[in-house]
C-alpha cells in the first residue's frame, strides 16, 4: 500500500501544531524561545487548516468532504442489523442511521452492525452483548409503535 504523503504531512502539521500550543501554555521560558514559538505555532495552524479546506473539512455534503469520508462505502453496498441504525444510540433510545463505514461484525453471530461514529464503536465495545440486547428491544418496540 503505498504511502500518501500528504495525509501524513496533515498528521505532522497537527501534531506540530498541538506541541507548539502546549509549549506556549507550560510556563516561562527564555524571551527568545517564547518569541518564536507563537510565528511557528501561527504557521502550522495556518498550513494545517489551509490543507483541511483543501479537502473539503467543511463541506457538509459526504461526497465532497475530502479525507474525512474517504472511506464511506457507496450507498447500498453495506447492510447493517437494526436497517443499518448505530446499536449504540438504540441501546440509548435513539434511532441514528450510519452509513455502514464504521461497522462492526459480530464474532459469534457473524452479523454486522453499523456505527455513526467511531467513539458509538469504541464505547459499545465495552460491553456488546448488553448493548445489543437493549438495542434489540428498543428497535423491536420502535418497529411495534410504526405498525400500530
Amino acid at each position: 500500500m503505498a504511502c500518501d504523503c500528504h495525509y501524513a504531512w496533515l498528521l505532522i502539521a497537527a501534531t506540530a501544531a498541538a506541541l507548539t500550543s502546549a509549549s506556549v501554555s507550560a510556563g516561562p521560558k527564555d524571551a527568545a524561545a517564547q518569541a518564536a514559538t507563537p510565528a511557528v505555532a501561527n504557521k502550522a495552524d495556518d498550513t494545517f487548516r489551509a490543507a483541511a479546506l483543501q479537502h473539503g473539512a467543511r463541506a457538509n455534503d459526504p461526497d465532497h468532504a475530502g479525507i474525512w469520508k474517504a472511506a464511506t462505502p457507496p450507498g447500498g453496498t453495506m447492510q447493517g442489523e437494526f436497517a443499518n441504525a448505530d446499536p449504540f444510540g438504540l441501546a440509548a433510545g435513539v434511532s441514528i442511521t450510519a452509513d455502514c463505514s464504521i461497522n462492526w461484525v459480530d464474532p459469534d453471530s457473524r452479523k454486522r452492525y453499523c456505527f455513526s461514529s467511531a467513539t458509538s464503536l469504541v464505547v459499545f465495545l465495552e460491553a456488546p452483548h448488553a448493548y445489543l440486547a437493549r438495542a434489540r428491544e428498543n428497535f423491536d418496540r420502535t418497529r411495534a409503535n410504526a405498525n400500530r
